[in-house]
């Protein structure tokens, strides 16, 4: 029934984004009027700032056209100040809403569960990307160590270095496993996320390619090439507005994710039995 009460009015945008309209949840929470509702927004938009998340990501402040008819058929109506609020924003709206409201504690109880599943699913699929990505990193950083041989390199620590040079701002690899708080035996790539995997991964190939394409011999002009490589991937992710990989959080070791993506596999097939 509560399962029912708050999916009858998500909606969902042309981006195919799921969101509830502000003026839809009010009701269903036990406020009589919109304009007693929003305190409880403003509280769980602090909440959500202190969370560190993006608060207009979770909270679009829109404003729409009440739809009516005058006696002559024509449409009226007043601008109408809403939210189009994320799931997470509902969750937030719910924990910082009056608690002696009966409906509250229902959308607490919906909320909670509903974030905590989608918080599972984004960290399956984070975990199944970081694997995959690692797997191929793993290959064609196989295949660059191949080429740069070809080309003459004898350091290939060096080469490497250069590589990360360019991608991350002139940072080599101690500077990295500094920044990003590693122990001397760990291996970088195994704490990176996706996203970082997939800028080293398009850094990886695209050395391999040009080093090959135009013919390059020699230890200095393959380091000078690696360097421009992750140069040009660094400034394509600032173009972006992208975060720069040093920047970006350092999650728990490759092997954790694994373990988690072959557990839930197995949960899978299990339930499917």
């Amino acid at each position: 029934m509560i399962h029912n009460i708050f999916e009858n009015i998500r909606k969902i945008n042309e981006y195919n984004q799921e969101f509830w309209s502000a003026r839809d949840l009010y009701k269903l929470l036990g406020y009589t009027e919109y304009g007693k509702f929003l305190p409880a927004i403003e509280r769980a938009k602090k909440a959500c700032k202190n969370s560190k998340q993006e608060v207009n990501l979770h909270f679009a402040q829109v404003s729409e056209p009440q739809k009516s008819r005058n006696q002559y058929g024509e449409t009226q109506g007043q601008i109408l100040e809403d939210y189009h609020l994320s799931r997470y924003a509902c969750y937030l709206i719910a924990q910082n809403g009056d608690p002696r409201k009966e409906e509250i504690a229902f959308a607490q109880t919906y909320f909670a569960i509903q974030t905590r599943k989608q918080e599972l699913n984004d960290e399956f699929l984070e975990d199944h990307k970081r694997v995959l990505l690692r797997d191929e990193m793993k290959e064609h950083n196989k295949n660059l160590a191949k080429a740069a041989k070809e080309a003459g390199v004898v350091n290939y620590a060096n080469f490497q270095d250069y590589g990360y040079m360019g991608l991350y701002g002139g940072m080599r690899q101690r500077d990295i496993y500094t920044k990003k708080k590693l122990k001397e035996k760990e291996t970088i790539l195994d704490h990176m996320n996706s996203e970082e995997l997939a800028a080293n991964l398009f850094r990886a190939t695209q050395a391999e390619a040009k080093l090959k394409r135009e013919n390059i011999i020699g230890q200095e002009k393959a380091n000078r090439a690696h360097l421009d490589v992750g140069k040009k991937v660094r400034e394509t992710i600032r173009d972006l507005g992208g975060t720069m990989p040093e920047n970006l959080p350092t999650p728990d070791n490759i092997r954790e994710s694994k373990k988690r993506v072959k557990q839930l596999s197995k949960k899978l097939l299990s339930n499917k039995e």
